[in-house]
Formats: C-alpha cells, structure tokens, sequence
C-alpha cells in the first residue's frame, strides 16, 4: 500500500497523545488534532448511514462542521480520509484483541478470547464494524489492500500461534480466516440482527475443526454462553477510578469531561463543540450517563422547556481526568 502523505499542516509545539494531551499534563490541543477527530468520525457516521458510495467531502464537511480548506489541509481526498478512518478503527480494534489473547496460554483459548473481543468490539461500534467488513470491500485500492493484509496477519497468528497443522493445505488458515469473515459480513447486513457475540461458539467450531478435529468442534459448540473478556491488562491510575464505572475512557468522554473542566458552567452545545461531536442527541446522552456515575453535575435550568444546562466538573471527575493526566505524562516520558 502507498503510504499515506504526511498532514501539510504544522503541527503545535510538544509532543501530544492519541488522546491530544501534551506532554506536560495540560489540554491544550493542537487544532488540527480536533478537527481531525471530527472529520473521522463524520466519515465513519457518514459511510455507516449513506453507505460508502453515496459518502462524499461535502456530506462529511456538513456531518462534522469542519471547512473545505481544513479537510484538504489534512487529507488528499474522500479516499485518503477513508483509509485514515479505517486505520483508527484497526487500531482501537487491536486495543481490545491483542491483550485478551495475549492474556491466554493455550490456543484454543487464547483464539476464543481474541474472537470474543472482535464480536463484542463490533457489537458496541457498529459503525466501525460496518466501516472494516463490509463498506471496505467497495473501498479504493489502499482500502482494499489494508483489509487483505489484516486477513492475512490474522492467518499467519493462526497457524504459528498453533505450532503445528497436521499436514493440512498451506491455505487452511486463509481459508478459516476467511469464512469468519464472510460470517460476520453476512450478519452485519442483516436489518433486525441479533448481537454478533451470539457468533462465538460456531465460529470457534468452524476454526478448530480442521486443526483439531470434529469432536473439538462439538465441544465449542456445547460450551457456555460467553461473557466479556479480560483482558487482564496492567493495573493503571485510570483503572483504579474506572473500575466501578462500567464505561471505556473514549476520545469523546475524556474531551468533554476536560471541556466542563475548563469552562465550568459550559451548555450541550459548547461541549459537543469542544468534543467534536456533531450530533446534539449523542452528546446529551453521553453528559447524562457521566452526570449518572457522578463525574459531573448540571447547576443550570435545563430540566424546564427552553432553558440551557450548566455542567460542572465534580471531584471525582476531576481525579479521573488527574489520573489520566499523569498516565499520559509518564507514557511520553518513557519515549
């Protein structure tokens, strides 16, 4: 694949995070990181409602806010945006993959947990899952190039995480891959589909079947109902606060906690704004679920027809946004 040519903007002084924080702890954000995220995600919301070939620049600058100028100061074109896009989505994908199998000795269940958290990353962003398996298939050539190299990775930790193929064909593990993958393709059109996790148990029998036999199949099929991975990752400052929250300390949940933070008394509006989130009904769910777990409190008349909320930052959410600080902190020291 043609590497992807490098933003031709410049870019804020200091080293930044994925999560746009700089090095030194603050929130100061480079601006073109912020409508970075905005474009994406318009691509991604975009694509996932209008479908790939009705997805043009123009409905993804009306999507994200952003002006024609920005989107062409950080991407060629729609093609160099959707390629970007998927590569954000791979990534937040690994996050959850790579751990939940690492985190397993033995391959059956070491590839049973990594499937587990594919199925379940999908179940909770549908918009991605769509954007990865089947709007990438329509995709231009680099598109298309990223996704076989994946199936093709994925292939490859097949066989050599399984130490051994019984003599079978070169392209068993290709194959598997592949008919996983059509599976799930298929699933994902279904208009009124149940959640992809119920796919576990005979996906895992289709991919056991030719390495260990039909009685190994049978048992993933008879096994029980499955249940949120673990990843079992390294304790972290964040984890300790989030432990209880039942949330995933998205993009979008941390700038809009930092934006209540810097502008205490900040409405719906100036929060999405800051966040970069274009739609007006996702973001009033996202501030009454932390307004829920108690990380911010709302001091304004927004209960009464016409009249604007007022958000604040409460402790706890100013220690959660601390901890992550100070995580982040100590990543770009360790560079």
């Amino acid at each position: 694949m043609t590497p992807r040519a490098q933003p031709r903007t410049g870019r804020a002084s200091g080293p930044t995070t994925e999560l746009g924080l700089v090095s030194d702890g603050s929130w100061r954000q480079e601006p073109s990181q912020a409508q970075r995220v905005r474009i994406l995600s318009a691509m991604v919301e975009v694509v996932y409602g209008q479908g790939l070939h009705a997805t043009s620049v123009a409905r993804v600058l009306a999507r994200s806010g952003v002006s024609r100028r920005t989107f062409y100061e950080l991407y060629e074109d729609r093609d160099d945006c959707l390629v970007a896009a998927v590569e954000q989505a791979l990534k937040h994908a690994q996050e959850r993959v790579i751990p939940a199998y690492e985190a397993e000795s033995n391959w059956v269940d070491a590839v049973r947990a990594g499937l587990l958290a594919l199925l379940s990353f999908f179940d909770e962003e549908p918009e991605l899952a769509r954007l990865c398996v089947v709007e990438a298939l329509a995709g231009p050539p680099a598109m298309l190039a990223r996704r076989q190299q994946v199936l093709q990775n994925l292939a490859v930790m097949l066989d050599v995480a399984r130490g051994g193929t019984r003599d079978l064909p070169p392209l068993t593990a290709e194959g598997v891959v592949g008919g996983v993958f059509a599976i799930i393709h298929t699933w994902l059109l279904e208009a009124r589909r149940a959640p992809l996790i119920g796919l576990l148990n005979p996906l895992m029998g289709n991919i056991v079947l030719p390495y260990l036999g039909a009685k190994a199949a049978r048992r993933e099929l008879a096994r029980r109902a499955p249940k949120p991975p673990s990843t079992r990752r390294r304790p972290t400052a964040t984890g300790d606060l989030t432990e209880g929250l039942r949330m995933r300390l998205t993009y979008r949940t941390l700038r809009s906690l930092a934006a209540i933070a810097e502008q205490p008394g900040a409405s719906n509006r100036e929060i999405a704004d800051a966040a970069g989130i274009s739609d007006q009904g996702q973001v009033s769910k996202l501030l009454k679920r932390l307004a829920k777990l108690g990380l911010i409190g709302n001091t304004g008349l927004g209960q009464l027809a016409g009249m604007a909320n007022a958000w604040t930052i409460t402790t706890k959410g100013q220690e959660l946004l601390q901890a992550v600080r100070l995580e982040s902190g100590q990543a770009q020291g360790s560079r």
